[in-house]
């Protein structure tokens, strides 16, 4: 909250920050001089993503969808990949998620927006926090594109890991790429 000493309020969720300016008054003490207000317009989104192969190598899809901060579907992805294992499909529906996502604002949008990944993948969440090491050199170079992607246009993302319940719209985009690849 703002401390009344010239403070900046911020939460991800603000969208005023007020700054209340002071001037000394003839008796000598502290009186505010007015109001100002600076708009923020703190954009969020989250992208939900998931991959799937069925054989693991096998038919592999990729799929991602995401909200902005009122729930209203901004994106959507379902892309199938040909012959692929879980794990490069997994890294395929966040890749194909942000770069689409990326594109559809303007350069330099997310300068000021968050961005959070959900996935029900553990192993590429821990990856992406930088806590498990990237082992796999089919993983490697997907990553490497990833966290490249992430720092030239998301300066401001955090990666959740869901259980798989939460995580059902990206799942049936997924299922629905293998399915169509068939």
């Amino acid at each position: 909250m703002w401390s009344g000493r010239g403070d900046l309020y911020h939460s991800q969720t603000a969208k005023i920050v007020p700054y209340r300016p002071r001037a000394l008054s003839k008796a000598g003490g502290v009186k505010p001089v007015g109001f100002d207000f600076a708009i923020l317009e703190v954009m969020q989104f989250t992208l939900y993503a998931d991959g799937g192969s069925r054989g693991n190598p096998g038919p592999a899809g990729a799929g991602a969808v995401v909200f902005d901060q009122g729930g209203k579907r901004v994106l959507e992805v379902s892309d199938y990949l040909g012959i692929a294992t879980n794990n490069i499909a997994e890294y395929e529906a966040v890749l194909r998620g942000l770069r689409l996502l990326r594109d559809l604002y303007p350069e330099g949008y997310f300068t000021h927006a968050t961005v959070s990944v959900k996935m029900d993948s553990k192993l590429v969440i821990e990856q992406l926090k930088g806590a498990y090491k990237v082992k796999h050199p089919n993983l490697v170079p997907r990553y490497l594109e990833l966290k490249n992607l992430i720092a030239r246009s998301f300066p401001h993302i955090e990666y959740i890991h869901v259980p798989r319940a939460q995580n059902a719209d990206a799942d049936l985009l997924a299922n629905k790429a293998m399915d169509a690849g068939h």
